[in-house]
């Protein structure tokens, strides 16, 4: 009888299918100095098997929690699939966790396994681990971490694998039982919620929620086979990346592996591949590396652009969004624009291969979208959280609005409450909090839709539009309700702005505290004779200050009047993760940035 679940024996059909074909690679990694490697289909099903009997015989069984605390490997993925063999649960941990995040996640989700990627992850856990009474084995992915000598908890990942491969016909009998006997109901995974308020909660997201998430995506892309080809850059540990990754690997599509965020241009330079999911903040940092070249060139080659982009405007955005097949004049001058100019920009990025690249987690300008499809880059805008499975909606192949964040997938549905929250229900939505009933009660009206904490709507045509998150969204003391994801987004088309948090709640005006690019600070400093014995002194200097007003004034032009910001301090040190300011996701944490800069905030309203 075939398997109810997609993922419980992917690996081994598509073993079956793709043979020898290279399945998985790693870019070579400069930081960890790491070499390029990869592994084929049966390669990788072959330590899928080993890794699946190893923890058989450690004694995981199903419905056991195994941790994941690594940064982006081919062994992450492997031990997925292995739990998945086996029935039990992995359980994502994002590798820039704190060791009390960590703590909490292990015991909240009583993790018995955990996987560490590297020496930092490594000694975080054995500095908590006595905190974590049900778990009992560390197993240590980078061969050159070192292993303390009174640990007798831990065992390296190469000697897992062995143990498996030598593992008794009585283990590997059990798993193959176990995976015969998977159920659609068996939790796939915890994903636990990046936690902007209060405490993170685990997601419980069954094999029926992959089941149907996987299929609803292969309907609305089916331009995708196996010809295609993907970098993991987000974190695994980000449903997002996990799901992306799932479906390609379901596809059949080769997957690169960028272990380091900071060297994903040297990948994407490398690799070129069809497909990458990412957030934003990637796309703001192109277009912003873009318009600085632009600001470089005047004359001949500055109005070649011009016409250039409005040709690509006129093409993209007026005929191929709708499959409609353009003038041939325009289709000639459009190819000698991309032969001459767009083509040679994607490729110095390293996205002139693109097919789609899936963009959410936080809004994106339509000025930024528009100019990326302009330039040929088919970027698509999509929406979803960790407890729908990842993606809720997402830009069609045609008829797309940027600006919107697409029309609903085939299979979930979406409606608007009275107070504007997205609702949503369908198979791909979680099934509640673990260990928590009465969050999971609060999470859902009375009649089973998933409360999102969005606001939004649907526009004319029926794509659905994000406003910002409930939680996010303040109003002044004036009465007047404002939106700062919006305002945040605008900004961060400049690279000058770094971070951005916007404050207003109960406010007579709007304010913002500011991180700017330091290499653009004192680029303008030394390009306009400004001196400062500190950075701190620089960021504080008037003509500093003047300078990114001017910024602020042209880039929120179009907002409303009580949307402006009339006042705004500059900070000389980022917002970190480790200071609590910022999720695992980078995410701000509004209450702890109000709490940690209560008096930067007074100031700004005496």
């Amino acid at each position: 009888m075939q398997n109810p679940n997609i993922l419980t024996d992917l690996i081994r059909m598509q073993a079956g299918k793709y043979g020898s074909r290279e399945a998985l690679a790693t870019a070579p990694c400069a930081s960890a100095g790491t070499p390029a490697e990869s592994l084929t289909w049966l390669e990788l099903s072959e330590k899928v098997d080993a890794l699946a009997y190893a923890l058989e015989t450690l004694g995981i069984q199903a419905r056991n929690m195994v941790a994941m605390l690594a940064h982006n490997c081919p062994e992450v993925i492997i031990a997925d699939f292995a739990c998945f063999r086996n029935r039990a649960v992995p359980v994502s941990i994002y590798a820039t966790s704190s060791p009390e995040q960590v703590s909490y996640i292990i015991r909240d989700s009583g993790a018995r396994v955990i996987f560490t990627g590297d020496q930092e992850n490594y000694d975080t856990v054995r500095s908590i681990a006595a905190e974590c009474p049900e778990l009992f084995k560390i197993v240590t992915i980078n061969p050159l971490i070192r292993i303390e000598e009174d640990d007798h908890m831990s065992i390296r990942f190469g000697q897992l694998l062995e143990m498996g491969r030598n593992a008794t016909d009585l283990s590997k009998a059990a798993v193959e039982k176990r995976t015969s006997e998977a159920l659609a109901e068996d939790i796939a995974t915890l994903i636990y919620t990046s936690g902007t308020t209060g405490e993170p909660k685990g997601a419980v997201l069954p094999h029926s929620c992959f089941n149907s998430a996987l299929k609803f995506h292969t309907r609305r892309l089916p331009y995708l086979t196996d010809a295609d080809s993907s970098v993991c850059f987000l974190p695994l540990s980000h449903i997002f990346e996990k799901a992306w990754t799932c479906f390609c690997l379901m596809t059949g599509m080769h997957v690169t592996i960028n272990r380091d965020p900071r060297e994903i241009q040297d990948t994407l330079r490398l690799v070129h591949p069809t497909a990458m999911c990412s957030v934003p903040r990637f796309w703001e940092k192109v277009y912003s590396g873009v318009q600085a070249k632009l600001d470089r060139v005047s004359g001949f080659k500055k109005w070649l652009m011009s016409v250039a982009m409005k040709t690509g405007r006129r093409r993209n955005l007026g005929y191929a969004r709708f499959g409609k097949k353009a003038p041939l004049w325009l289709e000639l001058a459009y190819k000698f624009f991309f032969n001459q100019i767009f083509y040679p920009m994607q490729k110095v990025v390293g996205v002139d291969k693109g097919v789609i690249f899936p963009t959410a987690g936080a809004p994106l300008t339509p000025e930024i979208t528009e100019y990326m499809r302009a330039c040929g880059i088919p970027i698509v805008i999509g929406y979803g959280l960790s407890e729908t499975t990842a993606t809720v909606s997402c830009f069609p192949e045609y008829g797309f609005e940027a600006g919107t964040i697409g029309t609903v997938l085939e299979g979930v549905h979406v409606k608007i409450s009275d107070d504007g929250e997205i609702l949503v229900k369908g198979p791909s939505v979680m099934r509640g909090y673990y260990g928590r009933p009465l969050d999971t009660a609060q999470a859902f009206t009375p009649d089973g839709w998933f409360r999102t904490g969005d606001a939004g709507y649907f526009n004319a045509d029926g794509a659905l539009v994000l406003t910002d998150r409930i939680k996010d969204l303040f109003k002044t003391s004036n009465g007047k309700y404002v939106a700062p994801q919006a305002i945040e987004a605008r900004l961060a088309t400049d690279p000058v702005f770094e971070q951005i948090a916007l404050i207003g709640d109960e406010r007579k005006f709007v304010s913002a505290l500011i991180v700017p690019d330091k290499s653009l600070v004192e680029e303008y400093a030394r390009e306009n004779g400004i001196t400062a014995e500190s950075y701190d002194e620089l960021v504080g200097d008037e003509r500093i200050h003047s300078w990114i007003e001017g910024k602020i004034k042209a880039l929120t032009a179009s907002f409303a009047r009580h949307e402006k910001i009339k006042r705004f301090t500059l900070l000389p040190s980022p917002f970190t993760i480790e200071n609590g300011e910022l999720t695992n996701t980078l995410k701000v944490r509004r209450r702890v940035v109000l709490e940690h800069y209560a008096k930067h905030i007074e100031r700004m309203y005496e």
